[in-house]
């Protein structure tokens, strides 16, 4: 399969990280693609963004390296680009990546041409690229945040940190221009998988360029969401799994996805999640619930793997004697307006459970 994945930072790292596995399993073509935000406002990409009017080099960084060759040239060139200076003069808190990045960016004036010449450094197989060719601002309908309503903030970092609570995000500019490699790779895509990351400000942006919306809606990948362990303080604090599913819903309300897999521990109630889930999965489509968790708060790269390799294809499943996650297990059909249930044959032993 081609695979493209969409997100920013750590949760983006994440899945490329699970996908890389399923390439070493032959089930996903090495050539890996990943679509980048373009949004960070903070730290190191900020500063460099601020004074050099770049994109925002963290997160393209972060998916370089998460897709670095396994030799030891690829492991030393995906150290050097994380290293991230200290003290406290002009460079502090850079990472060596970002000053990389930047300046190719600025020497052959084509951010596409330098993620191409950092991942071949970094014997790259497959590819990142920045969602669009342009830095973007993001910005929030925030309640909570004091009298008078309904407030406005804008940033990255003042979204992801806010106390209110998030009702919706929108981009500046408007109607931005999406990466055209970046939309013929989601066209040409035998799967796509959204998530997980930081809800509205990794995952929701690429939903709010229209070239990149579109080609998300209409390629015939299938399409797959990965929920967050936990909700992140500031912009999803106190976010069930469901509410999540809302959101990304009201974003993009045409999205029908083929499969939403979660951690099975972070769903308290998973009736609620399916009934959430029902309106946007195709026909067909599944909730699989996994036990994808090394930690209460970072994917398990196997385990995401093998709950990935589950609903990648109609009717694939893992044999549970082979190990690894457990087996995907399909409810019955559901009758007409019901809930879709899990088959009442699963036992609560079993590490993950998939509904249709």
């Amino acid at each position: 399969m081609r695979v493209v994945a969409l997100g920013g930072g750590h949760g983006l790292h994440a899945t490329l990280s699970a996908l890389r596995e399923l390439a070493g399993r032959g089930v996903a073509d090495a050539r890996l693609t990943a679509v980048v935000t373009v949004a960070d406002d903070g730290g190191s990409s900020g500063r460099l963004r601020r004074e050099l009017g770049l994109l925002p080099p963290g997160d393209l960084r972060m998916a370089m390296a998460a897709l670095a060759a396994e030799d030891p040239a690829g492991r030393r060139w995906a150290t050097l680009v994380q290293h991230r200076f200290g003290g406290t003069g002009a460079l502090a808190g850079h990472a060596v990546g970002n000053l990389l990045l930047a300046g190719l960016m600025d020497t052959l004036g084509d951010p596409v041409a330098a993620l191409d010449a950092v991942g071949d450094l970094l014997g790259v197989r497959g590819r990142v690229l920045p969602m669009c060719a342009e830095p973007l601002d993001i910005e929030a309908e925030v309640t909570g945040l004091g009298p008078g309503g309904p407030h406005r903030i804008r940033g990255q970092v003042a979204v992801a940190s806010t106390p209110g609570r998030v009702r919706r995000v929108w981009l500046h500019p408007a109607e931005p221009r999406a990466c055209p490699e970046a939309v013929a790779a989601v066209h040409d895509a035998d799967l796509l998988v959204l998530g997980p990351g930081s809800w509205f400000t990794s995952v929701l942006p690429h939903l709010l360029v229209p070239e990149l919306r579109d080609a998300v809606l209409t390629s015939r990948a299938r399409r797959v969401v990965v929920l967050n362990l936990a909700p992140e303080p500031g912009e999803t604090a106190g976010f069930s799994p469901e509410r999540h599913l809302a959101v990304l819903s009201e974003h993009a309300r045409e999205l029908r996805v083929d499969a939403i897999v979660a951690d099975v521990a972070a769903v308290p109630v998973p009736d609620l999640l399916l009934r959430a889930a029902a309106p946007m999965l195709s026909p067909g489509g599944r909730v699989h619930l996994a036990a994808v968790a090394a930690d209460p708060a970072r994917h398990d790269p196997v385990a995401l793997a093998d709950a990935l390799g589950a609903v990648a294809g109609p009717g694939e499943s893992r044999d549970p004697s082979s190990g690894g996650a457990g087996a995907a297990v399909p409810g019955p059909p559901a009758a007409p307006g019901s809930t879709p249930a899990p088959d009442s044959t699963v036992q609560p032993g079993r590490r993950s459970v998939t509904w249709r």
